[in-house]
C-alpha cells in the first residue's frame, strides 16, 4: 500500500477520518487535545448551510469551519469562535464533511437533536457573538490602557 501523504488521501482510501481537535477555533464545540471530530468523504453534492467542512487553504492549511453562507459559486465560512470569515471557499477545496464527535469518549451525529440545535443557535447569532466579542476586546484593550 502507497504511503497516505494528506488528509485528502486518507479519506479517499478510507471514507472518512478522525481526527483530534488542534486549536480553539471551533470552541466551544471541539476543545483542543479533549475531543476528536469524524469528518467524512464529501457526496456529489453541495454542503449546506451549517455544515462544518474540512478545507485546504493553500498551500496546505487544513481548517475545520461552519459554512454560514453557501452562494452560487462558493462558501462563505467561519469558525464557531472566529470574528473574521472567510469568503470565496470553492467545492473543491472541500475535503470533507464533519459526520459526528467524539467528546468524553462518547460518540455524537450530526443529526442528532442537541447537536442540531447548537448548530442552529450558532449559526443564526453569529452576527450578534462577533460584535460582542469586538465590544469585549475594545473594553479590555481600555482597561489595559489606564
Amino acid at each position: 500500500m502507497d504511503k497516505i501523504t494528506n488528509y485528502e488521501d486518507y479519506i479517499n482510501e478510507n471514507g472518512s477520518l478522525v481526527y483530534t481537535n488542534v486549536g480553539v477555533s471551533m470552541l466551544p464545540l471541539l476543545r483542543q487535545g479533549k475531543d476528536m471530530f469524524i469528518v467524512s468523504k464529501r457526496s456529489g453534492e453541495r454542503c449546506k448551510l451549517g455544515d462544518v467542512v474540512l478545507y485546504r487553504r493553500p498551500p496546505s492549511h487544513y481548517v475545520l469551519h461552519r459554512i454560514v453562507k453557501v452562494r452560487e459559486k462558493d462558501y462563505v465560512i467561519l469558525g464557531d469562535n472566529c470574528l473574521n470569515r472567510e469568503y470565496g471557499i470553492k467545492d473543491e477545496d472541500i475535503i470533507g464533511v464533519m459526520t459526528g464527535f467524539i467528546r468524553n469518549g462518547k460518540e455524537h451525529n450530526v443529526r442528532e437533536t442537541g447537536y442540531r440545535l447548537y448548530s442552529f443557535v450558532w449559526l443564526h447569532t453569529a452576527g450578534l457573538r462577533i460584535g460582542l466579542k469586538k465590544c469585549r476586546m475594545k473594553i479590555g484593550k481600555t482597561i489595559r490602557r489606564k
